[in-house]
């Protein structure tokens, strides 16, 4: 899962797009990237690290151009480091960056592809960098000095034909104006926005409305799945479906999980999603004890807070804030490698004791995954003097891997896989432990928007909506993306002090 920006503006833009990174951190800490163009010149500066670490006021000096991009990275494929950092670039043609949030089912496939037939090399193991390389060939085939805005339409077109997965993209060309696309299914998301300035409009695109909001503009629409937007430099918005075949279904897990409870997307209010969720969590505690002995309702911040909040309502229980937690250790469900998972909780968290002892708790959390962080949770809840401690997810079970952009790449490291709710209540030494069903789960996303198809809801049924995952598929994106394949590749490229791949620091 990552975090992209694109604006045209009529001044620089490179403040206002590592505001909205700022805003968009929460979907990647590995690393960020900023890439401008003026006068036929791209300026790019990227680092592994927090927006507020990587760019310094040098940086953003030099950040110049009323266009541009920017990337958070969090990382599901590929190896890790600075080489890795988005945007990409290739010089031909007219100049392109790129950066993506998202995985490719048929990365490989493509990779040769792009070597054998288009003639093309890639310097990384990462999917953006071949989705990059598509969209460049696509551009090129149709040889055009000057592409307009159709020419452009086109191309993107040809990458839905050839790209498969779960994706959406921002890029930028030298001298031309911005890109948006997202993948025919709308599994992840993008929005697009405008803003009254005195010389005309200017235009952002990003994967969620919060940056939108904070930056003062106002929210046109989601770009639909399938669609194409082209911002050019004289500040006119193009909008074209580019696929036929497109339908919205976008991935339920940003609801859960990934997106800021004030975002909007697809039509669906995130905060109200995880208010329904906790509604349903208490109707269903009610049906399963409703002679229950719970004292208080407490969350597990951040991403929980609201669905714990509308739970304790529900339930007439009192809910209280009984840890408390340090704002700058970042999300420990993306953190790499489980030791670093393990150690950060502690840090990231601390028990308030008088909100524990003697009472029954139940913990709320959105979901549970390795079983990690609510194994530790859970037994600082005990230290701290709880009688009972049960555990409620609003989520249910994540019994199988997910392939489209969020690192839960083996089956055998999720908690839930072939486990039964009894076998994981005990694994995470809870007293008792609810979760969501997954039919109330999608209602309480549907009824958001009634004109949404469906979710992508793969990682609770194992159900691909693009068709293109079997078993062999799972078993290779295993071996290349657990916790000890990325371990492996994270002390290689500490040996090494590089991963393959080009670094251009503005």
């Amino acid at each position: 899962m990552c975090g992209l920006v694109g604006l045209v503006g009529k001044t620089n833009v490179a403040p206002d797009i590592y505001d909205a990174l700022t805003v968009l951190q929460h979907r990647g800490q590995d690393a960020a990237g900023i890439m401008t163009c003026s006068g036929g010149k791209f300026s790019q500066r990227k680092s592994v690290g927090l927006v507020r670490d990587v760019f310094r006021q040098q940086h953003m000096q030099r950040l110049e151009g009323s266009s541009g991009i920017g990337h958070v990275r969090y990382p599901t494929a590929g190896s890790i480091g600075t080489a890795l950092a988005q945007p990409f670039y290739v010089n031909s043609p007219y100049g392109i960056a790129l950066a993506h949030n998202g995985n490719l089912t048929n990365r490989e496939a493509l990779a040769r592809e792009i070597f054998q037939g288009d003639l093309r090399h890639l310097n990384t193991d990462s999917d953006s960098e071949v989705l990059l390389n598509v969209f460049a060939h696509e551009l090129q085939t149709l040889g055009k000095l000057t592409p307009q805005a159709q020419d452009i339409f086109k191309a993107i077109e040809a990458v839905f034909n050839r790209c498969r997965g779960g994706y959406a993209a921002v890029a930028l060309l030298v001298d031309y104006g911005v890109v948006g696309f997202r993948d025919p299914n709308g599994i992840r998301p993008l929005v697009i926005g405008a803003r009254d300035v005195g010389a005309g409009k200017e235009y952002m695109v990003a994967s969620e409305s919060v940056a939108l909001d904070v930056l003062g503009f106002t929210m046109i629409d989601d770009v639909a799945p399938g669609e194409a937007v082209f911002i050019d430099l004289q500040g006119v918005l193009h909008r074209q479906q580019c696929c036929d075949s497109a339908q919205l279904r976008p991935c339920i897990f940003e609801h859960v999980y990934f997106a800021r409870p004030d975002s909007l997307m697809d039509g669906v209010s995130v905060y109200k999603t995880r208010l329904r969720q906790g509604e349903a969590l208490a109707k269903k505690i009610m049906a399963e004890r409703p002679d229950h002995d719970i004292d208080v309702i407490i969350p597990i911040p951040d991403t929980s807070r609201v669905a714990a909040q509308s739970m304790a309502s529900e339930l007439g229980l009192k809910f209280r804030e009984g840890f408390m937690k340090n704002r700058y250790i970042g999300r420990t469900f993306i953190m790499p490698g489980q030791s670093a998972r393990r150690k950060s909780v502690r840090q990231k968290l601390n028990p308030v004791p008088l909100e524990f002892e003697g009472k029954n708790v139940m913990l709320v959390d959105d979901s549970i995954v390795r079983g990690t962080t609510c194994r530790q949770i859970i037994q600082m809840a005990r230290d701290s003097g709880a009688r009972r401690v049960y555990f409620a997810s609003a989520a249910p079970p994540v019994r199988y891997p997910n392939v489209y952009g969020i690192d839960m790449p083996s089956a055998s490291e999720l908690i839930a896989h072939k486990r039964s709710v009894e076998e994981i209540c005990e694994m995470i030494g809870a007293d008792w432990l609810v979760y969501q069903d997954l039919d109330d789960l999608i209602r309480c996303s549907l009824d958001g928007n009634s004109q949404l198809i469906g979710l992508d809801c793969s990682v609770f049924d194992g159900k691909y909506i693009t068709g293109d995952v079997d078993q062999s598929y799972l078993d290779r994106v295993d071996s290349l993306r657990n916790d000890e394949a990325q371990s492996e590749d994270r002390d290689a490229h500490q040996a090494a002090g590089a991963v393959v791949g080009l670094h251009n620091d503005a």
